[in-house]
């Protein structure tokens, strides 16, 4: 049987849970009980026995019962109902009472990725930590800068990472601002205007709206779609999706320098002592953790054009066609994400940074990143800035424009620590920024 690589290989057991059929059909059996309880709240006559029975039955899901009925009546929602009065048949009558099946399904799916969402949080939240920690330590240590991919001026290799840093905390505290706003889709009927339950109150909007408001406190949510058809709003995927497709392009650009710098033998993931790089060539340590990352970055980005397709083609109040396109990508997006963060924290917890091959490379190309240095200089000292840029441009001496400049003025100017600018302080700003 086929797989997922994503469950195979990638992603976390916890984050798998997380989308699980156990998870998914409780979560309907939990929201079928928090109605329960909320229409009996607001004086429907439903018993304390049939909310006993439902709340015991829960975890109890025959899931062979359900596929039957599912054969038999071809609706998801309408097999579990059914199965779940097999399993509470005391509360039979009451399930689902003034619901459509929207109710479960994008309640549930909502819960769901909060849930994913709060995790994928607490994972980015210990990565921000190691490459805090990391920056810091490097936050002085000259390294070539590369524009174009051609040699540049030098920067620090913390304030390298710092850059990775701010891209993925910006994800981070997008993510945590969505979590706190994180929205429910309510009690809203067939097409959202909630005809059914104003129906079973007599009228009364009042109550109407204390069941709603208990139903999602007691599912954890502050918040509701206050505007809904049958479903929530396809675009809030989009905002989901572009957030997880924004963490990839961070890991992305993450992954494609962590290889540069491989090839340029600064930066190392860490490779065991049985590790074998290449079948063929036993000399081969490549960059497999980084390429990876970037492989399911990709699959991730890709992913996420599916929630603006479907929120683009929905008709009306309603249509199919975003079910089963939405049962693969929104579970699909968190394991890639998932898989993605557990990448990201492996490959900084076991980096190598090579500080003598860091200097190397530095002093290889000092002769041509000090003319900045020489330039400035120059001009202090009275030159014309752009008959000094011509003469250095060419490889002349700055000699020729008769300026005084003592030896000790140009051993100054060579000196790798004069050449990364403020780059230690900027590091020291932006980590104090990035607070948890």
């Amino acid at each position: 049987m086929y797989e997922s690589p994503l469950s195979s290989r990638y992603s976390s057991p916890e984050m798998q849970a997380l989308f699980s059929k156990e998870v998914k059909y409780t979560t309907w059996r939990k929201l079928w009980v928090a109605l329960a309880k909320a229409e009996k709240s607001a004086g429907l006559p439903i018993t304390d026995e049939q909310i006993n029975d439902l709340e015991t039955h829960i975890d109890t899901i025959d899931f062979t019962q359900a596929a039957c009925y599912e054969e038999t009546y071809h609706h998801e929602v309408v097999a579990h109902i059914h199965a779940y009065g097999d399993d509470a048949p005391t509360a039979k009558k009451i399930i689902h009472l003034g619901a459509t099946s929207s109710y479960v399904m994008d309640n549930g799916d909502l819960i769901q990725m909060k849930m994913a969402s709060e995790l994928l949080q607490t994972k980015m939240r210990a990565c921000i930590e190691l490459m805090k920690s990391l920056s810091a330590e490097n936050a002085s240590l000259p390294c070539l800068g590369w524009t174009h991919l051609q040699p540049a001026q030098p920067t620090t290799v913390g304030k390298r990472i710092a850059l990775w840093l701010q891209d993925l905390y910006d994800d981070y505290t997008t993510l945590g601002a969505l979590i706190q706003a994180f929205p429910f889709l309510g009690v809203k009927g067939a097409t959202g205007t909630q005809a059914s339950f104003l129906r079973l109150f007599d009228g009364d909007a009042n109550k109407v709206e204390k069941v709603e408001k208990e139903v999602a406190e007691i599912l954890g949510f502050t918040e509701t779609f206050s505007l809904i058809s049958q479903t929530y709003p396809r675009k809030f995927d989009c905002k989901i999706l572009g957030l997880l497709a924004s963490f990839a392009a961070s890991c992305h650009k993450c992954g494609t320098d962590l290889r540069l710098l491989a090839h340029l033998g600064e930066m190392r993931e860490g490779f065991s002592p049985h590790q074998v790089g290449s079948s063929a060539m036993p000399h081969k340590r490549n960059p497999i953790l980084a390429e990876r990352l970037c492989a399911l970055s990709r699959h991730l980005i890709t992913l996420s054009q599916n929630a603006y397709n479907t929120a683009a083609t929905q008709w009306l109040e309603r249509s199919l066609d975003d079910s089963a396109n939405r049962r693969i990508t929104l579970s699909e997006a968190y394991l890639c994400a998932d898989a993605l963060i557990i990448l990201l924290h492996k490959i900084f917890s076991g980096i190598d940074i090579d500080k003598k091959e860091i200097t190397a490379n530095l002093e290889k190309h000092l002769p041509d990143l000090c003319k900045e240095n020489l330039l400035m200089l120059a001009v202090k000292k009275g030159a014309d800035r752009q008959v000094a840029h011509e003469v250095l441009r060419r490889g002349g001496d700055l000699k020729e424009l008769e300026i005084a400049m003592t030896e000790e003025e140009l051993k100054e100017a060579l000196e790798p620590s004069r050449l990364i600018g403020l780059a230690p302080e900027q590091v020291k700003r932006a980590l104090d920024h990035f607070t948890l």
